[in-house]
Order: structure tokens, then sequence, then C-alpha cells
């Protein structure tokens, strides 16, 4: 199936490593020129890399803290004024710490921050690039939560709360863009390869006094699908809901997730 995205412009945050890197080389690989960013120059430098040896597309690098309001509007300005469009975003960004409510009982520092990283980035990432995806009456916006946007979990506290926001957003926003051609989205993924699963893993393995590969069996035991994703098969995913074959899908959650949320919706 031809996507459509051929010489569509992506911007996608957190693209160094992971989920973001994944989606990254996806879109690339189906024809996208893309804007990656994250903190770490090095790191986003050996993505970028990568993925024009493996897709020969042209990929930029932009250094950009997502938490930081000012560093977003300069990155997707910079990319805009680059390429002359702007079309596709992908939010996207690390998780907050795992723990409970015992965990963080303390104060409302750790709630601030995830608030900041995880809705409040999305909300900065998307008023940034909206305006340049209406003067082409055209864009798709696909933000990354995670499977505790559906299903809080009891150590996952922060993330559920934050990524939770998102979803409402999300749906507030595809509401208001629909009639301009511009959808939005969001994807709930579960247990996939990343490095931040291998650090709720250790976490995990730490309060419960058990090793590591316990921790995975108990998840993939969880799983209807009985194992955990490739980072690869999330990507097909929201190449999909990014492509010009998705415009009449906007304001779904939508759970890529082996089966592990019980919600109807």
């Amino acid at each position: 199936m031809d996507l459509g995205l051929k010489n569509r412009v992506a911007f996608v945050a957190a693209a160094s490593t992971g989920l973001g890197r994944a989606v990254a080389g996806r879109l690339a690989a189906e024809g996208a020129t893309l804007a990656i960013c994250a903190r770490s120059r090095q790191t986003l430098e050996a993505a970028a890399e990568e993925i024009r040896a493996s897709t020969g597309a042209t990929v930029s690098v932009v250094t950009c803290d997502v938490t930081h309001e000012a560093d977003v509007r300069r990155a997707i300005d910079e990319t805009a004024e680059r390429f002359g469009r702007l079309d596709i975003l992908i939010t996207n960004a690390g998780g907050p710490p795992s723990g409970g409510f015992a965990q963080f009982a303390d104060g409302l520092e750790p709630y601030r921050k995830a608030l900041e990283l995880n809705l409040l980035s999305t909300v900065s990432l998307t008023q940034a690039a909206v305006p340049h995806m209406r003067r082409n009456g055209w864009g798709r916006v696909v933000a990354v939560t995670s499977l505790s946007a559906k299903q809080p979990s009891t150590s996952l506290l922060l993330s559920s709360i934050a990524r939770a926001g998102v979803l409402a957003f999300t749906k507030v926003l595809a509401t208001e863009l629909a009639r301009e051609g511009i959808t939005v989205n969001s994807v709930c993924p579960g247990f996939t390869l990343t490095e931040r699963l291998s650090e709720l893993a250790e976490a995990e393995a730490g309060r419960n006094g058990i090793e590591m590969e316990a921790v995975y069996e108990q998840w993939r035991r969880d799983i209807p699908a009985k194992r955990i994703a490739d980072p690869a098969e999330f990507a097909d995913v929201v190449a999909f809901l990014a492509s010009e074959r998705a415009s009449y899908v906007t304001g779904v959650a939508l759970a890529i997730d082996g089966g592990i949320i019980k919600s109807l919706y």
C-alpha cells in the first residue's frame, strides 16, 4: 500500500532512540523528509546517519528539550523554514519515574515535572506545528502516549496522570481541526522492547527483589499475545495514522499493546 508520504515533511520528537527512532525510520522508508529532535546532538546525529544510510531520506537534526517552550517553537519553525512546510508531527517524550503514591507523597514537584514532560510538551509542540499545517490545509498529529493512559498502573502513577491528559487534549484538538484537513490521533503502546522498558523492568525487579527476567516473564504472561512488541510493529501503525490513507481517522486513542488493555474504548 502506498501511504502517500513521499515528500511530506515530518517532525519526530525524542527520535534518537526507542519508539521515536523507530517511527522516524519508518516514515523515512515511506519517502518522508524528516526533522528529528532530542536533547543530545551526538545520539541524534548517529540516528540520522543510520536513517539516511538505510533509506536515502533527507534527515535534519534539531537539538531540543521538549519541556522548554521556546526551544520547541524554535525547532518547529526552523524545520518549516528549512523545508518550506510541515505536514506531520509526532509528539513524544521519555517517561517520568515509575512508582506509586507512596513514592511521590512528599510534594508536587514530581507531578509538575511529569506534566511538563508528557502533557505540556505535547501541547507546546502542537501549538507550534499546527499553524504551519493550516497554511497547507493538510496535517497529521500523532501523540505517543502509553497503555497507562487508558489503563492506569499503580507502579506508573505519574505516567498514568500525564498521559491521560494527552488523550483528552488530542480528542478536543481533533474535533476542532477535522474540518481543516488536519487529523489528530493518539497511540498507546504496550510493552515494547526499548530502553525505557528495560528501565521499568529494572525498577520493578528492585522493588520486588527479583531478577529482571522474572519481570519480563510476568509481563509476557499478562499480555494476551504472549510476547513483547518490536518497535517496528509500533512504527508501522504510526506511519499509517500519519499517512494520506488515514484521512478519515481522527480523535482516536489507538492501543498497540498485544491485547493487554481491557477497556472497551
